[in-house]
């Protein structure tokens, strides 16, 4: 399995942007895909998750209804629309592919990641 994350730029504060993530190889459709972020200086925390057919999502409390996660299991591609970004949301974004769960070491497949800068 390969992912491919990209997306990622430079915007201004209560801007909007959204990442996308490609997979090649294995069965997409049948896996739970999932978006982290690291901060410089930080360890790497769970954003947001969504299941095999999209009918369940997870979010970190404190992007509840900023960020959106959706998938097109036809596209292979799972996106996240980010909205109203602050510059503490500066980070690099790294998709992965696993078991629903918010937990890092559930996921076995990451992309490269892409970076996000929310200048001030």
């Amino acid at each position: 399995v390969q992912l491919q994350a990209y997306g990622g730029g430079l915007v201004q504060a209560r801007g909007s942007l959204r990442l996308s993530c490609a997979a090649s190889g294995g069965t997409f459709s049948a896996y739970s895909m999932s978006w982290f972020r690291q901060s410089p200086g930080k360890e790497r925390e769970f954003v947001a998750a969504i299941s095999w057919s999209g009918g369940t999502t997870l979010y970190a409390d404190s992007l509840k209804g900023r960020f959106t996660i959706s998938r097109d299991n036809a596209k292979n591609t799972v996106y996240l629309q980010m909205n109203s970004l602050r510059p503490e949301d500066t980070a690099v974004y790294y998709c992965a592919q696993g078991p629903l769960s918010i937990t890092i070491g559930s996921y076995n497949y990451w992309g490269q990641g892409t970076h996000v800068t929310v200048s001030s």
